[in-house]
Parts: C-alpha cells; structure tokens; sequence
C-alpha cells in the first residue's frame, strides 16, 4: 500500500483529492494537514511514501516543507499557480497538478508515483527544488530550520551571519544559533548579494551588521558585528566586502 497524505489550506481541494485517492485500490490516505507547520510534525511522525502538496498556504509554503520533510518522499505538487510548475518539474518533482485537475490528470500523476516509487529514484534536494523555482532576480526572505518537531522561521533581515560547519550552517541570529542542513554555498546563491557578503569560505554575514573592520592575520582581517560576533575575513572576502561598503 501506498501511504499518502495531503497537504492544502483549502477544504475543496482537499477533499477532492481524498475521493481520487480513495478510488486508488494501492493508496492508503493516512492523514491531511492545513498549513506547512502541521505538515512537517505529521511527516516527522508518520512518515508517508507520498504527499500531495499545495504551494500556497499559510505559515510555510509548499517548497519550505518540501526542504523540511526531506527527498526520501514522492511529493506531487497542487496548486492554482502554473508559474513555477514547469521548472518544479524539471527539477524532478513526481508531478505538478494545477487546479483544478480532473479524474483523468489525477490518474496520469499518480501512474508517474507508482514509477517513482517502484525505481526507487532519489528526487533532486528541496533546496535545489526551492531555488529552481524562485524567478531570476527574486532572493529569499525568510529561512525555516527544522528542529526535532518544531520548526523556526527566521527572517533574512534579521540574520546575523553564518557559519559553515561541515554539511551543516549555523545561522546566527539575535544572539540564538540554530543548525540547517545546507551548504555556504546554497545559502549564498539563495541571498540578496548586495546585502549578504560571502566573507570568507566558511562564513557570511549580512552587510547591515558590520560594525568595522580590523586588521587580524598578514592576509585576514576581522568583521566586527554590531553585536560583537568577530568573523575572520579573507583576502578576497575583503575586496568584496569593501566595494559592497563604499557603494553604501
């Protein structure tokens, strides 16, 4: 049996997808959520084989729960919005249904589930998804970090700096630090870089918060934060941070 759960804020949407499914002989419904928070618990505790996944919802949006709940899951995407499905599909979503969808879609989508799920086939990794789909030009405003079962929602405005630690970031924020799976590298990429400056090759800080910066090694410096945090600065982190301060 194929164990599925649907994921909308809306009431139709979800039970028109609960009717489909239940017509499925190999499809067991397991649970539904309204908002991505709930989502994420229920997939931490649950653990379906299959989700079917607004985009737009209160809280958290599609993408920001797909990054949370991992790639290990088939995630079919439903939503009233056609502008990000062509690149969320290349990106190797199982399928992109746009509303409203009928009997003879639902099957095809669910046909390219049971060949997912029969290869066994790894999806592409939320972060990639969520950037596949965020148009040129547009940076992300917001961070979630999964925690056990609870999840934070941080601000890009109010991120201090961040710090690569191995696979993981550290994102510093408010005098708090909170671990994500992801790399400098992703962060970066996913960041305005007029406000976020890629420092050094484990770290980034955004530019509001450097105090000064003072002399520390022949070839490294130091970036006092308005906080205090101390972040080390490479030769090149230096050019950088110096032409993103003068055009300020």
């Amino acid at each position: 049996m194929i164990r599925a759960a649907i994921v909308d804020d809306e009431e139709l949407a979800r039970q028109i997808l609960r009717e489909y499914l239940n017509s499925e002989e190999d499809v067991q419904v397991i649970g539904e959520s309204t908002n991505g928070f709930d989502a994420v618990k229920f997939v931490s505790e649950r653990k379906p084989d299959l989700i079917f996944l607004d985009v737009q919802m209160p809280k958290l949006d599609g993408f920001e729960v797909l990054e949370l709940i991992g790639t290990d899951i088939a995630v079919v995407f439903v939503t009233a919005y056609d502008q990000y499905a062509m690149k969320a599909f290349d990106a190797a979503a199982v399928d992109y249904l746009l509303k409203p969808f009928d009997a003879e879609r639902f099957r095809v989508a669910m046909q390219r589930v049971r060949r997912r799920l029969g290869e066994k086939m790894q999806a592409v990794s939320a972060s990639e998804l969520k950037n596949a789909a965020q148009p040129p030009g547009q940076y992300a405003q917001r961070l979630v970090v999964k925690d056990g079962t609870r999840v934070h929602v941080i601000p890009v405005d109010q991120l201090d700096y961040a710090e690569a630690q191995d696979d993981y970031i550290a994102l510093h924020t408010g005098g708090k630090s909170y671990l994500k799976q992801q790399t400098i590298t992703s962060l970066s990429e996913s960041l305005d870089p007029g406000r976020f400056v890629r420092v050094h090759r484990s770290f980034l800080v955004n530019l509001e918060r450097v105090r000064n910066i003072e002399p520390y090694t022949k070839d490294t410096r130091l970036a006092i934060l308005s906080n205090g945090a101390q972040v080390p600065v490479s030769r090149a982190g230096f050019v950088r941070l110096k032409e993103l301060m003068g055009e300020r």
